[in-house]
């Protein structure tokens, strides 16, 4: 990911917005698509220390160098990861989805003319003209300027209870057999396959969708349903056979938001259009319980607090976590508003700070909530910050600067903390492991460890495709990161095992196949790798690699060779893994391709 010097990262990071529909690449007949689940934009001498490297020529927010002023120099501590649990826990989480925001925010209208009561020019208050110089280089991208809608000036969400506890649509033709609206196939996909090789186990078809395109943006597991967004709809499936579990849930308009993770009572909040005007907005939220498709409360985003605030709003996408006991983070173009997950009321709103800061983005799960921010953009004294705020009340507990010319790009876990910073000037990364609930670095994890992969799946301006948290390829457990190299393209990498204590490597396996693998959870005492298919027509693999012992991957499913050019034909796929079953599927769908798309397959012995 590079950003331009001393500039915050483009493009609303508070509410990634989602992309103008386009359509996507088609990828080539039988070729697999290399590396999807790993970083594809690192940095380009990542052998240059990062934010807390050792050496003088590069010294980062963290190191000791006298040039680089602030709190940055505290001997490197072990941080007591021990009693915070790992990632993983049979969803996707951040290595199962790749939500679709970021995309360029809508025209709004003007600002005011003059006669104003302000004292900027054209009457609009100094503060404005602040607030606008940075929004201008928030929305900085590749040589244009985009610009957020101002929306209305509602001051709360409108939350309900709906009156039908199920999608208002009718209920399928004959649920599970193709028919109505289950988007089932009928080809055989298991002709030809070999005895060791894995089943598949059922399929989904994509609905239609526009010639432009769009986007399915969520895929969440259960121990019973499998459920998968897709363009206007929430789909449910049973896990085992595929049938329909409940009644498709159609919304109004296109989804364009959604939280990755369920809420410990298994719901999720999808975010659907206002309309499908240029001047419509992401701002409709609805609640669905994942297990019986019913519809919860329901809520509208309102676009900014404050009148001055001309360049805040939804836009085209927001992005929604469930952080603490009970919150739901909703993230907008330069602020952030706290809701209840019980109800959607608003509980708290997160706001400009300091001096022009401006939140760019959140992660957080049930016991933290984490705010990037861009300050004073476009100034002598551009940084970012990290800062950790109660995920009930929305205050701030600690803050982190971080030096001039060093961006937050992704947050590869949050118990434990582990942050990932680039510098573009330097052409440096670096990855930091906090010490729980403080500002202190504990160690810098892989500081020193040649050719990792740091970008998430993600390629130039990659961080518009996903909230702070969400990262393909990178896990963590309580004591170590799992992160992949950069091998050669579409052919074998490693996985390297870091201490966050340490920060030194542990250990590090190699795919046993000229395939690149990444790392999709942790679970039971492994690392569970995705393995993806060949060029030469071998199907993708699902691996488990003892954390402890000998690390021999073991093959836990061998996908079929025969269906290698479909496992390969998703574009921006998303991949899970629970109880002995594998599940892929589209984050984008085509509006032009030839024939009907897969949606989601399932694979299991």
């Amino acid at each position: 990911m590079t950003q331009p010097p001393n500039q915050p990262p483009a493009g609303g990071f508070g509410a990634p917005q989602d992309q103008p529909s386009q359509q996507p690449p088609q990828p080539p007949p039988a070729a697999p698509q290399p590396g999807y689940g790993y970083p594809q934009q690192p940095p380009t001498q990542p052998q240059q220390p990062g934010p807390y490297g050792q050496q003088p020529q590069q010294p980062g927010p963290y190191g000791q160098q006298p040039q680089q002023p602030g709190p940055y120099g505290q001997p490197q501590q072990p941080g007591p990861y021990a009693q915070q649990p790992g990632p993983y826990a049979q969803q996707p989480g951040p290595y199962g989805q790749q939500p679709q925001y970021g995309y360029p925010p809508q025209q709004p209208p003007g600002p005011p003319g003059p006669g104003g009561n302000g004292s900027g020019p054209g009457g609009i208050p100094k503060k404005t003209w602040a607030i606008a110089a940075s929004a201008l280089a928030l929305l900085l991208v590749a040589g244009g300027v985009v610009w957020a809608v101002a929306g209305s000036g509602d001051k709360e969400p409108v939350a309900e209870k709906t009156d039908d506890p199920k999608s208002s649509s009718s209920a399928p033709v004959n649920p599970g057999d193709g028919q109505g609206d289950g988007h089932a196939g009928t080809e055989d996909l298991n002709s030809g396959r070999q005895s060791d090789e894995s089943k598949i186990l059922w399929y989904k078809t994509a609905p239609k969708v526009p010639g432009d395109g769009a986007d399915a943006p969520g895929m969440w597991i259960t121990d019973k349903v499998a459920v998968k967004a897709a363009y206007k709809e929430i789909l449910g499936y049973n896990v085992a056979d595929g049938k329909i579990s409940w009644p498709a849930v159609k919304l109004p308009q296109k989804i364009c938001g959604v939280t990755e993770t369920p809420s410990a009572d298994g719901k999720i909040v999808v975010a659907y259009m206002s309309g499908v005007t240029e001047r419509a907005n992401c701002n409709q939220v609805q609640e669905i319980d994942l297990n019986t498709g019913a519809k919860g409360w329901t809520a509208k985003i309102p676009e900014k607090e404050n009148d001055d605030d001309f360049f805040d709003g939804t836009g085209s996408g927001i992005s929604l976590d469930y952080v603490g006991a009970d919150t739901l983070m909703v993230g907008r173009q330069m602020s952030g508003l706290g809701l209840s997950a019980k109800d959607g009321k608003k509980k708290f709103v997160v706001q400009e700070y300091g001096t022009d800061c401006f939140p760019k983005g959140y992660a957080g799960d049930s016991k933290k909530l984490l705010s990037a921010a861009s300050c004073g953009a476009g100034g002598n004294n551009a940084h970012e910050e990290l800062r950790q705020l109660d995920p009930d009340t929305g205050k701030a507990l600690w803050t982190r600067k971080y030096p001039k010319g060093w961006s937050i790009s992704n947050v590869y876990s949050v118990s434990p903390l582990v942050v990932a910073a680039e510098n573009d000037d330097k052409k440096a990364y670096n990855v930091a492991a906090y010490k729980d609930n403080s500002a202190a670095v504990a160690s810098e994890p892989g500081t020193s460890i040649k050719d990792l992969d740091t970008g998430c799946g993600g390629g130039m301006f990659s961080f518009m495709d996903r909230p702070l948290e969400s990262c393909q390829g990178i896990v963590a457990d309580a004591s170590t990161l799992y992160m992949p190299t950069k091998g050669k393209s579409g052919g074998a990498n490693e996985i390297v095992a870091i201490s966050l204590t340490s920060g030194k490597e542990r250990w590090r396996v190699k795919s046993p196949a000229d395939q690149s693998m990444m790392a999709v959870g942790t679970e039971s005492g492994a690392v569970v790798a995705y393995m993806d298919p060949a060029y030469s027509g071998a199907g993708g693999q699902v691996l488990s690699i003892a954390t402890s012992g000998a690390h021999t991957p073991k093959t836990l499913l061998k996908n079929p060779a025969g269906r290698a050019e479909i496992e390969s034909g998703f574009y921006r796929k998303q991949v899970a893994y629970a109880d002995g079953r594998f599940y892929l599927s589209a984050a984008s769908l085509s509006g032009t391709a030839k024939g009907q798309q897969k949606l989601m397959l399932a694979y299991g012995k």
